[in-house]
């Protein structure tokens, strides 16, 4: 276990499920707080104002306590996100367990269980994993937002992309759905229809996130553009200061362009839940988050 954390804590909650506010709806779990992913873009890190941490993200981590979900019936029929501000899969969860003590309480619930991960930790519950499947609904989405290894390690500590990647394949060959979810897509940089064509037998769904630039961050990354692509530096600036939306809704069109040369589905703003014939994963359109933000997957956007 590699990890970059300095500062191991523990903090107890009075329930480890929280209404959420994501495209999804339902309900979010998330078994730590802070993660040693350290991504250089993570929306998660205004955590920090409302956990009274000062380290810098990515290295400390705090393992929650919580009491036993006693009425997992509760949830059946809901969404139930596991991992929106932290990877419930981190390199620590090899250590503490937490996230499988979720999945041990909700595995009989019916709820629509959700993990979303960067990792291939997550290939250490296979049993369960496939218990889960076989008595409800299950997905299992990773991150992957391009196919270079060096601009990967430039963004995130988390595993290398090949590493999710076979961790994705294995999960598919079990029977259970997965999904690659390409965010946040990097102007100039993510090449979606390589990673579409790299994932398309191994998944039934591709999410599409753009990369929202705000809050401290911001200046990280488009210090990163100018020092390593200072060519895409005039595109940032238009895109991130000038509010322009033209190559995000160019790359929409590209995106349905795609999904009809695959012979995919391209929906907005809806995930339907069902397997789909290999190799032809539908591809779903999440730009701009906060015009999904709360929409509950419903097909529909707040404009």
């Amino acid at each position: 276990m590699q990890t970059n954390v300095t500062k191991i804590g523990s903090v107890k909650t009075a329930s480890i499920m929280t209404k959420s506010n994501s495209p999804l709806g339902g309900y979010c779990v998330n078994p730590y707080v802070g993660c040693p992913h350290a991504c250089k873009y993570c929306y998660a890190s205004f955590m920090k104002r409302f956990t009274g941490h000062t380290e810098e993200w990515g290295s400390f981590m705090d393992v929650k306590e919580w009491p036993k979900i006693r009425d997992p019936k509760k949830y059946a029929g809901q969404s139930v996100n596991i991992g929106t501000v932290t990877d419930g899969y981190n390199p620590l969860e090899e250590t503490y367990g937490r996230t499988r003590q979720v999945l041990e309480e909700l595995k009989d619930s019916g709820a629509d269980l959700l993990i979303c991960t960067k990792s291939d930790l997550v290939l250490r519950d296979m049993d369960l994993l496939k218990e889960i499947n076989k008595n409800g609904k299950l997905t299992v989405s990773w991150s992957v937002n391009t196919l270079d290894e060096s601009i990967k390690d430039d963004m995130d500590a988390a595993v290398s992309i090949e590493r999710r990647l076979a961790a994705m394949k294995q999960v598919y060959d079990e029977g259970i759905r997965t999904v690659c979810f390409i965010s946040p897509v990097f102007p100039g940089l993510t090449d979606i229809e390589a990673i579409i064509d790299r994932v398309k037998d191994q998944c039934d769904l591709i999410w599409l996130e753009n990369l929202n630039l705000r809050g401290g961050f911001k200046k990280t990354i488009m210090d990163y553009i100018a020092e390593k692509h200072p060519d895409l530096l005039p595109l940032y600036e238009q895109i991130y200061n000038k509010k322009d939306r033209s190559y995000f809704k160019d790359l929409e069109k590209k995106a349905e362009d795609i999904a009809r040369k695959y012979g995919c589905r391209f929906v907005d703003n809806e995930t339907p839940y069902k397997r789909v014939p290999q190799g032809h994963p539908t591809i779903v359109d999440y730009f701009y988050h906060e015009e999904v933000r709360g929409t509950n997957n419903s097909g529909k956007r707040n404009k």
